[in-house]
């Protein structure tokens, strides 16, 4: 049985990891804005390799 504490959500929004950071709230897609329409994982994976730095 679970007790009503493990039940309660946290009151620290900041305290979860998962929180979505401004970057992410911006357009988390837009490293993608230069795909077409159906572009497939080749084409994604293609499009990432070259524009990552290094």
């Amino acid at each position: 049985m679970t007790s009503e504490a493990e039940l309660e959500p946290d009151p620290d929004p900041e305290s979860d990891a998962d929180a979505p950071t401004d970057v992410d709230e911006a357009d988390p897609a837009a490293h993608l804005k230069d795909l077409e329409d159906g572009a497939g994982c080749t084409e994604i994976w293609s499009h990432l390799s070259e524009s990552r730095e290094e």
